[in-house]
């Protein structure tokens, strides 16, 4: 079996393309494309995957309401056959806000499975609709974002594990933690498909993400494992490419799972010996033998957020410095600390400096104390907005991308008068304001 997308995966897989350069855009285009037996993959933002079975279709994720259209007639371009189920992986938006077109259809409509937390999932979506909105705006520069406070309900759940089947093609649904405590994998035994949900998704595990909830990297290393023992010929994830044949599925589930337990243990042994946390994100790194894997990169979330993240699991939210249990206000700490250096523009001068040195996590944390003893000064504001923005082009992970372009786009809007969030696409396109034109195209 040969198709455009099962071409890519095989040239991510072997280095010759990186997972970035896939044209995704151009694949969506060509509707969905079969990936395995009877098993097809529409390549969304989250994907979604068609199974045709003796007793009708079944899909597994519907992605999100943007590209809903889309995604329906891509799959009824391939079937015009019933949809009998619709398997939510867990409960994140990307995964389950294409249902509307499908439960339009003269015909019976779909029942959607899921894990018995995606229902309190979201009902706690309805009461921080606000806060993921903002977060939202911020880690993806979301212009037109308003997180919605409905959600398409499932009409089937389970606690720990689930079997339905279409005739001649079996769902082996399996409850797990990891990114979400509502997750979902599933294995066709018949078709030797396992379906991950975001349980892998070609990047580093987020796991540590730091404006969402908390995470589960021990058992979701422990279900990777589980799905490794499935041998299964084809991993379809929630993101990314499929990955073909047994031993590089196993290769890839055991080497995420391996990444996950390494952190875990080199954070729990520094947190058993007494160590704060801040020496803890400073000193614990992925296996070297792992951090160069194509589908271990941090491009999403960063090995540095899942340390925190598994501090917070096992420690709570103390960092283990006795200042910070009850600090004063940031401004109040931030007024003393410039009343001591002479000033907010001395401290923004030294954040200036310091990024001129290539320190720019010093600089970032000087350019915020000097904001907070001073928010009305625009030569300030502008020292913060350039520190923010260097910080930008340094880090690789969209989560850390989306945090320092907000913050450099507020004080850049500052300055300028612009709204923030088209400042926020200036600065994620790459602008560079105070560099000449002609140095900038040198660049």
């Amino acid at each position: 079996m040969t198709s455009p997308i099962l071409d890519h995966a095989d040239a991510v897989w072997g280095g010759s393309v990186t997972p970035q350069e896939v044209p995704l855009r151009d694949l969506r285009s060509r509707g969905v494309q079969e990936v395995a037996e009877r098993v097809v993959m529409w390549p969304g933002f989250g994907n979604v995957y068609g199974i045709r079975g003796d007793g009708g279709l079944a899909l597994f994720d519907t992605g999100n309401n943007v590209d809903a259209g889309t995604m329906h007639a891509a799959m009824r371009a391939w079937s015009d056959e019933p949809v009998r189920y619709a398997i939510f992986s867990h409960g994140h938006f990307d995964h389950v806000a294409g249902m509307d077109p499908f439960d339009a259809e003269d015909a019976p409509r779909p029942s959607v499975i899921a894990h018995e937390d995606v229902a309190a999932r979201f009902i706690r979506y309805a009461r921080t609709a606000g806060y993921n909105t903002v977060i939202n705006q911020r880690q993806f520069g979301f212009t037109r974002m308003t997180w919605p406070t409905a959600y398409r309900q499932p009409d089937l759940t389970y606690r720990d594990e689930l079997r339905v089947s279409l005739g001649d093609v079996t769902f082996e649904m399996h409850h797990a933690r990891g990114e979400t405590d509502d997750a979902t994998w599933a294995f066709l035994p018949e078709r030797g498909v396992l379906l991950t949900g975001d349980l892998f998704i070609w990047v580093t595990p987020n796991a540590g993400n730091p404006q969402k909830v908390q995470r589960y990297p021990d058992e979701w290393a422990t279900a990777l494992r589980k799905m490794a023992a499935q041998d299964a010929e084809v991993l379809l994830p929630g993101h990314g490419l499929p990955i073909v044949g047994p031993a590089r599925v196993r290769q890839a589930l055991t080497d995420t799972a391996d990444y996950l337990d390494c952190l875990v243990e080199q954070t729990l042994e520094m947190m058993n010996a007494g160590a704060r946390l801040d020496e803890i994100i400073h000193s614990v790194k992925p296996p070297a033998g792992l951090a160069g894997r194509p589908y271990l990169q941090p491009h999403y979330d960063e090995p540095e957020f899942v340390v925190r993240n598994i501090w917070r699991l096992y420690g709570g939210w103390h960092d283990g410095n006795p200042a910070h249990l009850k600090p004063a206000p940031d401004e109040v700490l931030a007024t003393a600390l410039a009343d001591l250096a002479g000033g907010a523009p001395a401290l923004a001068a030294r954040a200036a400096t310091a990024a001129a040195e290539g320190d720019l996590r010093l600089a970032c944390q000087l350019a915020e104390l000097a904001m907070q003893a001073d928010p009305l000064d625009h030569k300030v504001h502008e020292i913060r907005a350039r520190v923010y923005t260097l910080r930008v082009r340094q880090e690789t992970s969209t989560m850390s991308r989306g945090v320092y372009t907000w913050a450099a786009a507020e004080s850049r809007s500052v300055t300028t008068s612009k709204d923030l969030l088209d400042v926020y696409h200036e600065i994620a396109g790459g602008h560079t304001w105070w560099v000449p034109p002609a140095q900038r195209s040198a660049e």
